[in-house]
């Protein structure tokens, strides 16, 4: 009974193992197919540097910015990782369009997989110097409440970096035309690692660096030439439905006023004499 029940286990074991390969996205690329971050980036600051100063100045700046409840509001949401759906979410305004799998299945694939290959180059860097974190530095509590899992982790580069400007980057070219309000999107998603405190801003900046080499090398990839096409159709398709209803609504506007005559009565266009339109009176 216990041999029948171990190998049934066994069995069991196998089918969720090869159920959960069959499920994992993908990627584009292999890391070793990448470009290696660890020798294109520069070393982070030392800390006795003037580069290390300038660190230290934005770090007071990311302080003071917790004083206003909005933007250290924003700051925590951008603080998200796991949660794919409330990630893409945060650059829901700003493309234009709610990205969800099951709404939007091609742009959510684009991204997915595109952050399955981009999303590991920073690890050989971040193992390398394990440059120690602001709040663990200066012992400060973070906004956020991520002490527990960051202590310890390198800051150089910056993960959350890399990523939300890979989204941007992707995002932009998917949309072309809201490329500005992207970018806005995305610099302040960046920006919202030091308000926290927990990355230099020396560690963001050269994140979206690194972030455009990863973006750069997806070029290279026919599968993601073609899901990029599949997600800019997919966003085509999706917002004209909306300019439509909007231009419906626009056109039902732009409809002339009707006219009225001293009596209170409807006039038709041909009539001649004293009209009230638009709350004014006229002579036609």
């Amino acid at each position: 009974m216990k041999k029948t029940c171990f190998i049934v286990a066994t069995i069991m074991l196998a089918t969720m193992s090869i159920s959960a390969q069959d499920n994992a996205v993908q990627p584009y690329f292999e890391l070793d197919q990448l470009p290696k971050l660890i020798n294109i980036m520069p070393e982070p600051p030392a800390f006795d540097s003037p580069e290390f100063a300038a660190d230290v100045v934005r770090y007071c700046w990311g302080k003071q910015q917790r004083l206003d409840q909005e933007r250290v509001a924003q700051a925590i949401a951008d603080a998200e990782w796991d949660d794919h759906a409330k990630l893409y979410a945060l650059w829901k305004e700003a493309f234009g369009l709610e990205i969800t799998e099951a709404g939007t299945p091609e742009i959510w694939k684009l991204l997915e997989t595109s952050m399955a290959t981009t999303d590991p180059m920073r690890k050989e860097t971040k193992a390398h110097y394990k440059r120690q974190r602001p709040f663990e530095r200066y012992d400060d509590p973070m906004p956020s409440h991520e002490e527990d899992e960051l202590r310890g982790e390198g800051s150089y580069p910056s993960g959350h970096s890399l990523r939300g400007w890979g989204i941007s980057l992707l995002l932009a070219q998917i949309a072309p035309q809201r490329a500005d309000a992207i970018f806005k999107r995305g610099w302040d998603y960046c920006n919202s690692r030091v308000i926290v405190g927990a990355h230099w801003q020396s560690d963001v900046d050269n994140s979206r660096t690194a972030a455009s080499i990863g973006f750069c090398a997806l070029q290279g990839s026919e599968a993601f030439i073609a899901q990029m096409k599949k997600a800019q159709n997919e966003y085509i398709a999706k917002t004209q439905g909306q300019s439509a209803i909007t231009n419906v609504n626009i056109g039902q506007q732009s409809q002339p006023q009707q006219a009225y005559n001293l009596q209170g009565q409807r006039v038709s266009r041909n009539f001649h004499g004293i009209v009230i339109e638009k709350d004014r009176k006229s002579i036609r």
